[in-house]
């Protein structure tokens, strides 16, 4: 099968790998699209040569293993799938956190070969049913899950004033859920012009250009969801009393905070990354009733030869919102 890989130099390589099989617990989807996420981003500088990335996928189960095909599931069927694997028995997997399980492996992102290819495997334990009308937009399962398990972890309450700091694709994914969760305000800021124009659709009510000052304050709920140094002290400074903070964002190097201010305002901060079954669930649901339009997400679709090309788009602009990669569909 046809899948692109990183090189040695960080770019990427359409290359030539045997196409997966199913050992018993296992399905192989044939992949209809995957998101470039913003983990994506950050992880292919320093992944290895020959990692295949990929975790927001969604596809067309074409093998199934025995004890899968036990379990009820056909080739044919369209599904999302979790990218992660994990034991499914301890403490963690039982209480739904899988990704916090000893035998966890981080499909895509450093562990299993991920779906920026033709073929991926996956644990039938970790998929859910998607209608096939849904197309490659079944791939934003993955992101929304994010961002409702982001949006969990901030305990947003009705009438709720909440901030999400970052308007891109898990910005955009919290904001939708927090406003479903019961917030009345939800302001992104956002450097990005684009960003903040199309912020409404994703349940914005207002937005904030950092370049015209300082966040405003005050707010029950404040969400970090850009992963750069600073942010987690401007999140903390924003909520009021009692005020709830959520980083969300991946940021690899240090970051100082003062904790005076945390202190005196009896801040709660919490960190949150991946999801549980439920939520995937949750999110395949939401697309499947119409919650989202997926068309809101999604700018565009490219081949595996244009993965490389994708990852410099994003990296040296935030005009593009979602890239999607139909591996197994031509793009002209």
């Amino acid at each position: 099968m046809r899948a692109a890989a990183l090189t040695v130099d960080h770019g990427f390589a359409v290359v030539d790998l045997p196409e997966p099989t199913p050992s018993p617990a296992d399905l192989v989807l044939r992949v209809a699209a995957c998101g470039i996420c913003g983990s994506d981003l950050k992880a292919h500088a320093f992944l290895p040569g020959g990692t295949v990335l990929g975790h927001e996928y969604c596809g067309e189960v074409v093998a199934v293993g025995a004890e899968a095909g036990e379990q009820g599931w056909r080739e044919g069927a369209f599904v999302a799938a979790m990218p992660l694997a994990s034991c499914g028995r301890c403490r963690w997997c039982v209480g739904g956190h899988p990704n916090h399980c000893a035998a966890f492996d981080p499909q895509g992102v450093g562990g299993a070969p991920g779906a920026f290819a033709e073929y991926v495997r996956v644990p039938a334990a970790s998929a859910v049913r998607l209608d096939p009308v849904l197309g490659d937009a079944g791939a934003l399962v993955e992101p929304l899950a994010v961002g409702l398990h982001t949006a969990r972890a901030a305990d947003v309450r009705p009438g709720d004033r909440a901030l999400v700091i970052g308007g891109g694709n898990v910005g955009a994914a919290v904001s939708t859920w927090l406003r479903r969760l019961g917030a009345t305000e939800v302001v992104v800021s956002d450097p990005s012009a684009t960003r903040r124009d199309s912020a409404h659709l994703f349940g914005a009510t207002d937005v904030h250009d950092p370049a015209e000052g300082p966040l405003p304050g005050g707010f029950d709920v404040a969400v970090e969801c850009v992963g750069a140094p600073g942010l987690v002290q401007a999140a903390i400074d924003a909520v009021g009393p009692l005020g709830r903070v959520v980083v969300a964002g991946v940021c690899t190097v240090p970051d100082e905070i003062v904790p005076l201010g945390a202190v005196l305002k009896e801040v709660e901060v919490r960190f949150a990354v991946y999801y549980g079954f439920d939520e995937f669930a949750a999110s395949a649901a939401l697309l499947a009733d119409g919650g989202v339009d997926p068309s809101v997400f999604v700018t565009r679709r490219v081949g595996l030869d244009g993965v490389g090309d994708a990852f410099r788009a994003l990296l040296a602009t935030s005009t593009d919102r979602k890239i999607l990669v139909t591996p197994n569909t031509e793009v002209r």
